[in-house]
C-alpha cells in the first residue's frame, strides 16, 4: 500500500492523506472521498504510513499537472498566500493518452515529503513541429526590425510603442521565429473583448496553428481547443489571463499585450496578476517574455529594459479640445457630434459608467437607493425597467415614488451609457447609435457583429465604457468624445494619475487612423493632460519621483480583507490580526477599518492595508498573523 499527501483542487483546505495499491506519479489527479462527497485532488508527494486510519483513493484519472505547473502553483500559493488547492484550481491539466501509464516523468521539479525537490526531469518534446510553413513571410520596417532585435536580446523586455506603431506585426514576426525553432508561444490579451479582431489577424497568417481560448467558448469549442493544445497542433495560444495556465509543452515565448491593463489582476482567490506570473513563468521555463503597451505601467517601465517605438503607420493628426464642464452631454459635444454626422463620419463616446445612471436619489428627502445586500448605489436599467446592483446582481423594479417620503421627485447623478444612447437618439433621430458595454455585448458573437457594423459604417456613433479602448481597430473615427476623466483622476488611488492619462491616450488612439480627428475631453484638468499627452515617457519619469518611498514599484503593498455576515465578527478578526502585525517592525500598517464599500452580498467588509520594502517581509508577517476569516490581496490594484 502506498500513501500520498493530496490537496483538493479549488479548495482552501490543507493537505489530506490517502492510500492506494497503485504507485502514482506526483501531479496525478485523483478522485477521493471527503465526508461522503467525491472530490478531485492532486497527488503532491509520497509519505510514510500515518498513525491514523486513511481512506483509499477512489479513482485515478488520466489527467495530471506537470512539474512546471506544480512549481507555478507552489509560487502562487506562497506569494499570493492561498492554499495549493486554490492555486491548482486556476490551471488546466495535461492528459495521458493511455490513462495511468505515463512512460515519461512529468517536467520540472516536484516535492518530497519534506517539501524539498524530489526529482528533476527533462521536458517531453515529443510533439512534432516539422513541416510547418507560414502562409506568408512577415516584412518589418527597419524600425520594427531594430525593435525585434532588442526584444530578442533580453529575457524580459518592454515594448513601449505608440498606438498604431506596429506592435502586433512585431509580435507576429517573433511568433514566426519561435515557431521555426520548434517552440510554441502564449499571447496574452487583457480581456476577451480583444480577441475577435486579433484572432482574425493571427489566423490569417498562421491559419489553424492558432487557438483562441477563453471563457465564452462553447463546451464543444473548449474540448476541440484543448485537444489541439494538448496534442501540440496549436503553436500559438492566445487569450486572456487564464491562457497562462493551459497544458502547453515546448513553450518558447510569452507575449503580454496591453501589459498595463488591470484586467490581468484576478479579483477572486487566488488574487494573482497574470502579467507578473508570466514573468515568473519566463524564468521557470527559461524563455523570453515580452510586455507591450502604448501606456506601460510605471512598474514595468522601472523594472525592465524597454524599446521606445514612436509614431504610427497613419499620417493623420489628432487635435485635442477641452471643455470645462461636469460630466454631461453638453452643447459643445452635441454640436461636435452633429458636425461629424453631417460629414458622414463616425464618432465614439467614452463614458465610464454603464447603464443609465449610477445612483437614484429622492430630490425631496435625499433618500439614496442602495442594494439591500451591498452598501452601494444601484444602477438604473431602463430597458428592463429595473434597478440593478453591479456587485451582486440583485435586481428590483424601478420605483415611481420615493419609498421613504412618497415623493415622485426621483433624480439621478452621473451619466451612463444607456442614458447617453437614449438622449442622443432623441437629439439625432436619423443617426444609428449603438451602446458598447458589458450590458449589451454579452457574447463574442455580439462583439464581432457590433464591430463589423461599425467598421462597415452602419453605425454612426458608438457609446461605450472601457471596452472602447481595448485595442479594437476603428477605421473611420474622426471624433472621440471622452467624459469622466476628472472622476478617474480624483480617485483615492496612488495610481489615479497613471490610470486617467493611460485611459485618455488609449481612447484617443482609437481615432484618427485614416483621417484627421478631434478628441473632445470634458475636464477641469486641462493643464495636467496637455503636459503629458504627447510625452507619456516624461509622465512616467515624473511619476517615479511622486511614488518613491511610498508606493509601488518602490514599495510593496498588501490588502488584507475580512468579510462576514456578522459585522462584529469581521471587525474583531481584523483587530486581532492588526495587533499581531504590529509586532513586525519591517512592515507598516498604513490603515485599517471598514472597506469603502462596507457590505457586499450581505457580508460586512473590513480591511488592513500593509506596506513594506520587500514582499518576503509581508508574507512572513501575514503567515505568522493570519486569521481564518482573512483573504489576502498581494499587490492590490483596487481599494474600493
Amino acid at each position: 500500500m502506498h500513501y500520498y499527501k493530496i490537496f483538493l483542487i479549488s479548495s482552501p483546505l490543507g493537505e489530506f492523506t490517502y492510500k492506494s495499491k497503485k504507485k502514482l506519479k506526483l501531479g496525478t489527479i485523483v478522485d477521493v472521498n471527503v465526508k461522503k462527497r467525491e472530490l478531485r485532488g492532486i497527488v503532491i508527494f509520497i509519505c510514510q504510513e500515518p498513525d491514523f486510519q486513511t481512506n483509499e483513493i477512489l479513482n485515478i484519472s488520466e489527467f495530471y499537472f506537470s512539474n512546471k505547473q506544480m512549481e507555478l502553483a507552489k509560487f502562487i500559493s506562497i506569494y499570493y498566500i492561498c492554499s495549493l488547492g486554490d492555486a491548482f484550481g486556476v490551471m488546466t491539466p495535461f492528459m495521458d493518452e493511455i490513462p495511468n501509464d505515463r512512460s515519461n516523468p512529468i517536467v520540472g521539479q516536484v516535492w518530497n515529503d519534506e517539501g524539498g525537490i524530489a526529482c528533476q526531469a527533462e521536458e517531453d518534446n515529443s510533439s512534432s513541429f516539422l513541416g510547418l510553413t507560414q502562409k506568408s513571410s512577415l516584412k518589418l520596417s527597419k524600425k520594427q526590425e531594430d525593435t525585434l532585435s532588442f526584444l530578442k536580446q533580453h529575457k524580459i523586455s518592454l515594448l513601449f510603442g505608440d498606438t498604431s506603431s506596429g506592435k502586433t506585426e512585431i509580435y507576429m514576426k517573433y511568433f514566426q521565429d519561435i515557431l521555426a525553432t520548434n517552440k510554441r508561444s502564449i499571447f496574452l490579451m487583457p480581456e476577451i473583448s480583444l480577441t475577435p479582431q486579433m484572432g482574425i489577424r493571427l489566423q490569417e497568417h498562421f491559419e489553424d496553428r492558432v487557438v483562441m481560448y477563453h471563457s465564452k467558448l462553447t463546451p464543444k469549442q473548449k474540448r476541440e481547443a484543448l485537444q489541439k493544445i494538448r496534442s501540440g497542433e496549436a503553436k500559438i495560444i492566445a487569450g486572456p489571463r487564464s491562457t497562462l495556465f493551459l497544458p502547453i509543452k515546448n513553450l518558447g515565448l510569452i507575449v503580454v499585450d496591453e501589459e498595463h491593463d488591470d484586467s490581468y489582476k484576478s479579483s477572486s482567490r487566488p488574487r494573482y496578476n497574470a502579467r507578473d506570473l508570466a514573468i515568473y513563468m519566463g524564468k521557470l521555463h527559461n524563455i523570453p517574455v515580452v510586455l507591450g503597451s502604448a501606456t506601460p505601467s510605471l512598474s514595468s517601465f522601472v523594472k525592465f529594459p524597454y524599446f521606445r517605438l514612436k509614431g504610427g503607420f497613419f499620417n493623420s493628426n489628432r487635435e485635442f479640445m477641452y471643455e470645462k464642464s461636469a460630466e454631461c452631454l453638453s452643447a459643445l459635444i452635441l454640436d461636435s457630434l452633429k458636425a461629424t454626422l453631417d460629414k458622414k463620419e463616425q464618432s465614439i463616446v467614452f463614458i465610464p459608467t454603464r447603464a443609465n445612471f449610477k445612483h437614484l436619489i429622492c430630490n425631496d428627502c435625499g433618500h439614496h437607493y442602495e442594494c439591500v445586500f451591498c452598501s452601494i448605489g444601484m444602477s438604473i436599467h431602463n430597458k428592463s425597467n429595473a434597478l440593478k446592483c453591479h456587485y451582486c446582481n440583485y435586481t428590483q423594479a424601478l420605483p415611481q415614488r420615493c419609498c421613504s417620503c412618497g415623493s415622485d421627485s426621483l433624480v439621478s447623478s452621473r451619466l451612463g451609457t444607456a442614458e447617453a444612447v437614449k438622449n442622443l437618439n432623441e437629439e439625432f433621430n436619423d443617426a444609428n447609435i449603438e451602446q458598447f458595454d458589458r450590458d449589451t455585448i454579452t457574447t463574442t458573437s455580439k462583439l464581432k457583429k457590433a464591430l463589423k457594423r461599425f467598421n462597415e459604417k452602419q453605425t454612426d456613433i458608438l457609446i461605450g465604457t472601457q471596452m472602447l479602448s481595448k485595442g479594437h481597430d476603428y477605421h473611420g473615427v474622426t471624433l472621440a468624445v471622452v467624459l469622466g476623466m476628472d472622476n478617474m483622476l480624483n480617485m483615492s488611488h496612488y495610481a489615479s494619475r497613471e490610470k486617467a492619462l493611460s485611459s485618455l491616450l488609449q481612447i484617443a488612439g482609437r481615432s484618427g487612423r485614416k483621417k484627421d480627428a478631434k478628441v473632445l475631453v470634458q475636464s477641469f484638468n486641462e493643464g495636467f493632460f496637455k503636459t503629458y499627452l504627447d510625452n507619456y515617457e516624461e509622465f512616467l519619469e515624473d511619476e517615479k519621483e511622486f511614488r518613491k518611498e511610498l508606493y509601488p514599484p518602490y514599495k510593496k503593498l498588501c490588502r488584507v480583507l475580512f468579510s462576514h455576515k456578522n459585522g462584529a465578527k469581521a471587525r474583531e478578526s481584523m483587530e486581532i490580526m492588526r495587533e499581531k502585525l504590529l509586532i513586525f517592525k519591517e512592515i507598516e500598517v498604513v490603515g485599517y477599518g471598514k472597506c469603502a464599500i462596507e457590505r457586499i452580498s450581505n457580508k460586512y467588509r473590513f480591511e488592513i492595508l500593509l506596506r513594506a520594502d520587500k514582499s518576503t517581509k509581508l508574507i512572513e508577517a501575514i503567515m505568522s498573523s493570519k486569521d481564518m476569516l482573512c483573504e489576502i490581496d498581494m499587490d492590490p490594484i483596487e481599494f474600493g
